[in-house]
C-alpha cells in the first residue's frame, strides 16, 4: 500500500465517522418535535428553498460568466450550486451558537430536495449530463438519514442515556473531521496548489461568501437564524457533488476541483462559524449583564 492509498483509506474512514458520528449524536440531543417545529414556518422554509435552488445556481452562473474558467471548473461550480444539505452544517450550526434544531431541519430538507432537483435540474444545465437520483439518494440515506433516525429513537426510549451519549458522539466526530481535514489537504495540496492564484480557486471564493451573504439576507434579524441559513446556504453537499462528478467527469479536471471545494468550503466557513459564536456570546452577555 502506498502513501497516497494509506491517507485516502484514513480520509475515507474519517469522513464516514464523522457523518454518522454527526448525525447520531444530533440525534441523540434532539427530538422530531423540535427538528420540525422550525419548518413550520412557511417563510422560512420559502426563503431557504429560494436560496439554495435559485439564487445559489445563478450566483454561480454569474461567475462563469465573470470570470475565464475552463469549462470542467464551470462545471464544478454548477454541479455544487445544485447540491444542498451537508452533514457539516451540523457542527458549523454548533460553533455559531445558531439554532441548531432549525439546522437539524434544514439540512434534511435541503438533503431531500437535493435528491429530487439534481436529476431534473443539472440535465437542464448541462447538457449531455446524466445523474442517477438514486445512487445519490442511496449515499445519504444510509450515512446521514438512518444514523439520525436511529439517535432519535434511541433518545424517545432512553433520554438519560442518550444525553450521555451524545456529547461522545459529538467529540468522536469533532476528531474524525479535523483528522478528514488534515488528510485532505495532503491528499489534495496538489490540486490545491495548482487552484491559489489561478481563477477557480477565486471563483471558489466568491462563491463560498456570495451564498453566504445569500443565506445571511435571506435569514432576517435574528441573528440564530440568520447564521443557520447562511452557513447552510454556502456549505454545499460536496458528498453528492463528488459522486456527480466521480461518474460523469472523472477524467477532467471538474472532480479535483470539486475535492478541492470540499476542503476549501469547511476551512472557510468553519472559522466564520466561530466569529458568529462569538458574537453571539458577547451579545448575549451584553443582554443579561446587571445594569
Amino acid at each position: 500500500m502506498t502513501v497516497v492509498q494509506f491517507l485516502s483509506a484514513i480520509a475515507a474512514v474519517a469522513g464516514l465517522t464523522f457523518v454518522v458520528g454527526s448525525m447520531l449524536g444530533t440525534g441523540l440531543s434532539l427530538t422530531v418535535a423540535q427538528i420540525l417545529q422550525p419548518l413550520k414556518n412557511a417563510r422560512l422554509v420559502i426563503l431557504a428553498l429560494l436560496a439554495n435552488f435559485v439564487l445559489v445556481p445563478l450566483l454561480a452562473f454569474g461567475i462563469t460568466r465573470v470570470l475565464p474558467l475552463d469549462q470542467s471548473l464551470q462545471i464544478g461550480l454548477i454541479v455544487l450550486a445544485t447540491t444542498a444539505g451537508a452533514p457539516f452544517l451540523v457542527k458549523e450550526v454548533q460553533a455559531a451558537h445558531g439554532n441548531l434544531s432549525l439546522g437539524v431541519g434544514l439540512m434534511f430538507m435541503l438533503m431531500i430536495v437535493t435528491i429530487f432537483y439534481v436529476p431534473i435540474v443539472l440535465p437542464l444545465l448541462l447538457p449531455g449530463v446524466e445523474v442517477n437520483g438514486w445512487d445519490i439518494a442511496k449515499s445519504l440515506i444510509v450515512t446521514m438519514l438512518i444514523p439520525i433516525v436511529l439517535g432519535l429513537m434511541y433518545r424517545s426510549h432512553s433520554p438519560e442515556s442518550a444525553g450521555q451519549w451524545a456529547p461522545v458522539m459529538n467529540k468522536v466526530s469533532g476528531v474524525a473531521l479535523l483528522i478528514m481535514l488534515v488528510t485532505g489537504l495532503g491528499l489534495n495540496l496538489a490540486h490545491i496548489l495548482d487552484l491559489i492564484g489561478s481563477w477557480g480557486f477565486l471563483a471558489l471564493i466568491l462563491f463560498a461568501v456570495g451564498a453566504l451573504l445569500i443565506g445571511m439576507l435571506m435569514g432576517g434579524r435574528d441573528p440564530a437564524v440568520r447564521s443557520v441559513l447562511g452557513l447552510g446556504t454556502a456549505q454545499r453537499n460536496v458528498a453528492a457533488a463528488i459522486l456527480v462528478t466521480s461518474l460523469n467527469f472523472s477524467e477532467t479536471m471538474t472532480l479535483p476541483f470539486v475535492l478541492v471545494a470540499s476542503i476549501v468550503l469547511p476551512l472557510i466557513l468553519i472559522p466564520t462559524a466561530h466569529l458568529l459564536g462569538k458574537r453571539a456570546a458577547a451579545a448575549a452577555t451584553a443582554v443579561t449583564a446587571p445594569s
